[in-house]
């Protein structure tokens, strides 16, 4: 016990040292250096409002339904972070998704989060490998970075809170995290609570393909055009070298 005192002394003693360092530090500052940061905090303070200004402008700050591919793109050129959601209208699980999306939205304003219904954007899916529902997927720069796919990483369990997904979407600094990031909080929770008995199943979209490499893509008008006519009974088609190649698929 004694030699455990003498480390507590011994830490307490250098964190002492340590704050005694930079109340000198600050003490010694003169009235330029205080006006100096104090415009620099000014500086800071306008250019992230600015940022906030133009998120909420494109629309940030909600949970919008894409009515079709073609906005899916408009939406990834104008907002750096984007979080999209594919859904169907038939699996219940999507459900539960869309509730606490609509939660994050207002609250994340630094990302853009908008929702897809699979079934009527087959292009999509088939090259962003869409295969169980639902699935979410998180878009930075133009890129694709990471997909959650069904709930087995929010706790594998119907009842994962709000901060669970949101959690999972900042592991790729699509959003801002203030927890910690190494812990998902299913695991940090009291014991003694349980996962709940009734489990709604993924909704299988395509089995063929477990694949969830990072892939990066654009699409141009005549690639929409053309994606237009694809039907649903086609998801599973593949592209040609020459179109995977223009897509950056390859």
């Amino acid at each position: 016990m004694e030699i455990v005192g003498d480390k507590l002394l011994e830490v307490t003693k250098h964190l002492e040292k340590q704050v005694d360092a930079t109340i000198e530090a600050i003490d010694n500052l003169d009235v330029n250096d205080l006006d100096q940061l104090r415009k620099s905090r000014i500086q800071e303070l306008k250019k992230n409002e600015e940022k906030r200004k133009n998120w909420l402008l494109n629309g940030h700050g909600e949970y919008e339904e894409l009515a079709e591919e073609k906005m899916f793109f408009d939406v990834i050129k104008k907002s750096e972070n984007v979080v999209v959601h594919f859904y169907t209208n038939t699996n219940e699980r999507c459900k539960i998704v869309d509730k606490h999306l609509k939660i994050l939205a207002p609250k994340h304003v630094e990302a853009k989060f908008c929702k897809l219904n699979a079934e009527k954007c087959p292009f999509l899916a088939n090259n962003l490998k869409i295969k169980t529902i639902p699935s979410i997927v998180l878009v930075h720069g133009n890129i694709m970075v990471d997909k959650i796919v069904g709930f087995t990483q929010l706790g594998n369990r119907d009842d994962f809170t709000t901060e669970t997904l949101e959690w999972r979407i900042a592991q790729q600094d699509i959003i801002k995290y203030d927890g910690d990031l190494s812990t998902p909080p299913y695991l940090r929770e009291k014991k003694g609570v349980s996962n709940s008995n009734k489990k709604i199943r993924d909704g299988s979209y395509k089995k063929d393909d477990d694949d969830i490499d990072f892939e990066e893509y654009t699409l141009t008008k005549e690639e929409y055009d053309a994606s237009k006519k694809i039907s649903s009974e086609h998801l599973s088609a593949e592209l040609t070298a020459e179109e995977a190649a223009e897509l950056g698929l390859d």
